[in-house]
């Protein structure tokens, strides 16, 4: 193969990095190091890390390479990768994008990290997310700049992750998703960013926003690679009071299984709820593409979707409100204003009114799983917004949050249900500004949405795309 300079490894796909890892094409160690070179040239403008792990990493990289050398296989085995800063890394600090634990050094690894750990990937850091997941960014670490419009967002709460891939940082990132945390900044940013079933990766060590709403996942470029990742992080953990036990397949060896056939529902409110022109041009656009794969496409209609944004409201006031009250309590000042704003609300959240939101989403539930006894999954734009300018989550006192309503409005069902979701990249608005696709599957169903996000990807080129940061 040709020899490959800095920037030309960086954007290879993680599947590509470990086919030319396995054929020693290339070393771990310089993989590593084109990222790191790359992080402490871009990332200055981008602010996507809190912490860089130069010196650990091309020790794990070291390590690795030896590995290989001994013809060791594993799906991560040298592959470059980071963890939102909500992940516990061991003798690493885990800030939560929050100056109450900005010295905080867990002794233990979440298990999501322990495994990535096992793999034999290299972690190049903990990248910036909103201040405990919250929604809003804490003035200390500030807001991840899209790497597509440096004066736009990443998104939240996992921009940090999404925006580290898409601007060639890291071969994949793992991030959480409480309202859509994963999915949104993955549009935003033109990646893939997979939401998993409710309790098929274990949120151990990882702090909590909601604990029933909470999930965690992978960021990548593409869906291959975001079966490499999730292989390597689901599974039972006992150390998760909501991890599921079940005996499902690894997802990865089931990508070129096809999708002849598959019955897919086309959810038309969400083509015009709060949808911006041009992003429901791009989508429309996507939709034909989706009709070029041998599948069936038909309008589908869901119940009490304009109840998504307020139901998780008040779920996340209240359980984040009890997960905080102590040091509220002790340390209020060291919050943001709008995340002490929120957690104060969440205290006058009465017990019927978070029993309603509880009802309301069994409802969301029912006619989500109603709908799929139907179709095989449910597709719609990801965002029905291209990535807000900076600043857009920073509230005076007394502003609504109308930019997070409009996001969990659309990214919102799926984490109250708990069924997998995956944001694949749709186009291009004519702006230049990226659009994101979602496929909703049934439960512990990962493997049909990431085969048809593979399939999307082998007829279309979006994922293929480079942000404007090397001219």
């Amino acid at each position: 193969m040709p020899i490959m300079n800095d920037d030309e490894r960086a954007y290879l796909s993680l599947a590509e990095a470990r086919t030319r890892l396995d054929n020693r094409d290339v070393s771990s160690v310089e993989l590593t190091q084109a990222m790191l070179e790359r992080i402490a040239r871009l990332d200055p403008r981008l602010n996507a890390f809190i912490t860089v792990l130069s010196d650990s990493a091309l020790i794990a990289a070291n390590a690795a390479d030896a590995r290989l050398r001994r013809s060791e296989r594993s799906s991560l085995l040298g592959i470059p990768v980071a963890v939102k800063d909500l992940f516990n890394t061991a003798g690493v600090r885990t800030t939560g994008g929050a100056r109450i634990l900005a010295d905080n050094v867990p002794h233990t690894d979440a298990t999501v990290v322990r495994r990535l750990s096992e793999s034999g990937s290299v972690l190049l850091g903990k990248t910036n997310m909103m201040e405990f997941a919250y929604g809003y960014p804490h003035p200390d670490f500030g807001e991840t700049r899209n790497p597509w419009a440096l004066d736009r967002t990443a998104g939240g709460s996992s921009g940090g992750s999404a925006a580290a891939v898409a601007a060639g940082l890291a071969y994949g990132a793992l991030g959480s998703d409480t309202g859509g945390s994963i999915r949104s900044p993955a549009s935003y940013c033109n990646v893939v960013g997979l939401k998993a079933t409710y309790g098929r990766v274990s949120r151990a060590g990882v702090l909590p926003l909601s604990w029933s709403l909470d999930h965690a996942g992978p960021l990548t470029r593409t869906a291959e690679d975001a079966a490499l990742l999730f292989d390597a992080i689901a599974g039972f953990d006992p150390l998760d009071p909501a991890s599921a036990r079940g005996d499902w397949p690894t997802v990865f060896p089931t990508l070129n299984d096809g999708i002849s056939g598959l019955r897919i529902g086309v959810v038309d409110e969400m083509f015009t709820r709060e949808v911006q022109p041009d992003v429901q041009a791009t989508v429309r656009a996507a939709i034909e593409q989706l009709g070029r794969l041998d599948v069936t496409l038909e309008s589908v209609a869901l119940p009490h979707l304009d109840l998504i944004a307020p139901v998780i409201g008040t779920i996340v006031q209240a359980e984040a409100t009890s997960y905080h009250r102590q040091t509220l309590a002790a340390r209020p000042n060291d919050y943001s204003d709008a995340v002490r704003d929120n957690l104060r609300l969440g205290a006058t959240i009465l017990a019927i009114d978070y029993l309603d939101a509880q009802r309301v989403r069994r409802l969301l539930l029912d006619g989500l799983n109603n709908a799929l006894a139907e179709y095989d999954l449910l597709v719609y734009p990801t965002q029905p917004i291209v990535a807000p300018l900076l600043d857009s989550y920073t509230l005076e006192p007394g502003e609504d949050d109308a930019v997070l309503d409009i996001e969990i409005s659309h990214t919102g069902l799926a984490n109250l249900t708990g069924h997998p979701a995956l944001s694949v990249p749709g186009g291009f608005t004519n702006d230049g500004l990226p659009v994101g696709l979602q496929f909703i599957g049934r439960a512990f169903d990962e493997a049909t949405i990431l085969r048809l996000g593979y399939a999307f990807q082998q007829i279309t080129d979006w994922h293929k795309q480079r942000p404007p940061l090397d001219g």
